[in-house]
């Protein structure tokens, strides 16, 4: 009986190994990772689909529900504030003047309204896979656009009828209104992370909306508040992020007054909430599937 010997060589382990994702909870994170959002960018984009379908299934008018709220609020400012109070605003057309802050001030409600519920509403996706938690309130703030866009064509639209011609500074419109998507995903983001611990916040929200429409220069000019209290009013009035936000789509379109000192107490309140927001958002994350 022969037995044949056979030389045995390792074999070289030179494939490639598939991709993997591992999650290493040891490495501390102070803010969100905001790279690994444009890694889930099919998540983000399927979550916002699903919010618009849901939002416009079976209704009768569509997407022309998105026209009817700033409608209204723009009609409801010019009974009160224009024929009633009689607000100046100068060579500008009062339609123009208002609606220009109407259409900041209903993506910013918008994206208020819905996130103080929207990490509770995704709380059995939480609790069963991994994703970046972030992608919900920014989903909203995707969501929030299409409306928005819709009411710059409107006033688009009006200030071609009214034959107004922007100013020379209309370059800087996109700045602001970046600013605005800035601020409604920052305090989204601050709204959705304490919803979580505190759940009445979601009943309180829709009166700081109301509340927060007049006490923004929306439908009146800030000159009509701003000569009529005292300088410590006018910065606790400024502390509204809003508020600054307001002036520059007004100087970018209708050339009125530059932001002043009190505009960047605004705008410094917008980096504060959006560095703070980031920090909570983060700490909140790790125990946001014990909470929900």
């Amino acid at each position: 009986m022969y037995i044949r010997a056979f030389k045995t060589e390792p074999v070289p382990l030179n494939f490639q190994m598939a991709n993997k994702t591992v999650v290493d909870a040891s490495k501390r994170r102070y803010f969100p990772d905001i790279l690994e959002l444009f890694r889930y960018k099919d998540l983000l984009i399927i979550l916002a689909y699903r919010d618009i379908r849901v939002r416009y299934a079976q209704t009768v008018l569509g997407l022309a529900w998105t026209l009817l709220e700033p409608l209204a609020t723009l009609l409801i400012s010019v009974l009160i504030f224009q024929k009633a109070i009689q607000v100046d605003t100068g060579d500008i057309p009062y339609v123009l003047f208002a609606f220009a802050g109407i259409s900041a001030w209903s993506y910013f409600a918008y994206i208020l309204k819905e996130s103080g519920r929207s990490i509770i509403d995704a709380s059995q996706m939480i609790k069963k896979i991994f994703f970046p938690r972030l992608a919900i309130p920014v989903s909203k703030a995707v969501v929030g656009m299409v409306d928005y866009v819709v009411t710059l064509l409107l006033l688009t639209i009006l200030m071609i009828s009214y034959s107004y011609v922007p100013g020379p500074n209309w370059f800087m419109l996109p700045v602001f209104i970046l600013a605005t998507m800035i601020t409604a995903l920052t305090v989204g983001i601050w709204v959705g992370a304490l919803t979580i611990r505190y759940r009445d916040l979601q009943h309180v929200v829709p009166f700081f909306v109301q509340f927060g429409f007049f006490a923004t220069p929306i439908a009146y000019p800030k000159e009509l508040v701003l000569e009529r209290i005292p300088e410590w009013a006018s910065f606790v009035y400024y502390l509204n992020p809003m508020a600054g936000i307001v002036d520059g789509i007004r100087w970018s379109l209708f050339d009125t007054a530059p932001p002043d000192a009190h505009s960047y107490i605004s705008y410094a309140v917008i980096l504060i909430l959006l560095i703070t927001g980031l920090f909570y958002f983060k700490k909140i994350e790790r125990v946001m599937a014990d909470l929900v």
